[in-house]
Parts: structure tokens; sequence; C-alpha cells
């Protein structure tokens, strides 16, 4: 089964836990990325904090296909 899963600052993504969401709390970039190259191969959507999308992107660490990437408006 696909998971969802959330990165970003840990105010921001905690709450997703509620909802079944794999929560990787990352409060800079350092972190962020890490946490993107650590998602299971289960995940098939992750949610970004726009912080967080800032961060991927700037370690072009983003790519196209899988897993889609939503990011959360502030």
């Amino acid at each position: 089964m696909s998971a969802v899963a959330a990165i970003g600052a840990p105010s921001q993504v905690a709450g997703f836990a509620l909802a079944g969401a794999l929560v990787f709390p990352a409060d800079d970039d350092e972190r962020t990325v890490a946490a993107w190259r650590e998602l299971p191969d289960t995940v098939a959507v992750v949610i970004l904090t726009e912080t967080a999308a800032a961060a991927l992107a700037a370690a072009d660490a983003v790519h196209t296909g899988p897993p889609l990437t939503v990011v959360m408006p502030q």
C-alpha cells in the first residue's frame, strides 16, 4: 500500500500524523534533504512546507516522477 509523507517544520507537519502520514520533522535544509533521501519506497505523495520545498530545490534533490510532491501554502 502507498503511503503519504510530510516534511518540514515540526509545528507545520506534526498534525499529518493524525491522518496516518509519515512525518519527517526538519527545521533546517540539511535535515530536509536527509529526510527526502530517507523516504521509504512505499511513499507515493510527499507534502512539503514552502521552506522544505525551497531547500530541496536548492539542493537539486527533487526530480520528476514519483513520489508526487505537494507544497503547502503558508
